[in-house]
């Protein structure tokens, strides 16, 4: 194999191929035309159930459970893979072009809300939910909500593209974020081994934030890496996310905005607390997929 010799300045390559080629680019803005649909409630989230975007959907679900009727919101599917984030509209809300991004329609003002941690801070705060009422309480909180959001890359980006889904597999970048995302687990283990929830005895946004990203490679949803991960290695986790997935809320908020895996548990879009019983019944009533 001939070694990679960086350039002195780098051009994209638009040929480089792998599953989102098509997608990604180097520049910002907006590629095409297309407003954004705005439904009925004060909350309006533009989403795809990737980890990311089933963080904010399970909070929503969490606070609609406990009462909120406030948090009453409609989802709108943006399918990422055939560049909706690239639309005028989603760019007006979020220039980043990331799923997912909420606008908030209660107020005198529209407020948009874009970063997955920063919705749920957001929503935590204007309902005072999921976040504890103490300073120590909430820093430890906050501090495991940024933990994930600064961690996150390493898992995503860094050993589920490498493994699988570039288009060529390198060892050492396999390798190296294989270690970090076991170095991560690690991290989580450890601290759930002491702890029933993330921040301790109270379940918050810092376990809506991990679950879908640390939760789900345990179960095996994530990038097919459970045995290459080993994953039995972190029972603590393994606990802790059979246990959140106990919560209907949770069962819920992975369904909405998902177009892949069983027909059964997807919710393309979610417009009512009904749609759940219409269109999906069996699937809410079972925990695990």
């Amino acid at each position: 194999m001939t070694e990679y010799s960086p350039p002195r300045v780098w051009v994209w390559n638009r040929g480089t191929g792998g599953a989102f080629a098509s997608t990604n680019r180097p520049v910002a803005g907006p590629t095409h035309e297309q407003a954004l649909p705005v439904g009925r409630h004060p909350l309006q989230l533009y989403s795809l159930a990737t980890p990311n975007g089933v963080k904010v959907t399970t909070m929503l679900e969490e606070l609609l459970a406990q009462g909120h009727a406030g948090a009453e919101y409609d989802a709108w599917l943006i399918r990422i893979g055939e560049g909706d984030q690239f639309g005028s509209g989603f760019v007006d809300i979020n220039p980043n072009s990331k799923i997912p991004t909420m606008v908030d329609h209660s107020g005198p003002e529209p407020i948009r809300v874009f970063e997955s941690g920063s919705i749920l801070l957001y929503l935590a705060e204007k309902f005072g939910a999921f976040i504890p009422k103490d300073v120590r309480g909430r820093t430890e909180c906050l501090n495991w909500l940024f933990w994930q959001m600064g961690s996150a890359p390493y898992v995503g980006g860094g050993c589920g593209h490498f493994y699988a889904y570039a288009p060529h597999k390198i060892e050492y970048a396999i390798d190296r974020f294989a270690m970090e995302t076991k170095r991560q687990l690690d991290v989580l283990n450890r601290r759930l081994a002491q702890n029933r929830y993330v921040v301790g005895d109270e379940y918050t946004i810092a376990d809506m934030a991990i679950f879908p990203w640390y939760g789900w490679l345990v179960e095996g949803w994530l990038y097919n890496a459970a045995e290459f991960l080993h994953v039995q290695e972190y029972p603590h986790v393994q606990r802790w996310a059979t246990d959140l997935l106990t919560r209907p809320a949770v069962r819920r908020g992975r369904m909405v905005n998902r177009i892949f895996g069983d027909p059964a548990s997807q919710l393309h879009e979610r417009h009512d607390a009904s749609d759940f019983t219409t269109r999906t019944q069996d699937r809410v009533d079972t925990p695990k997929t």
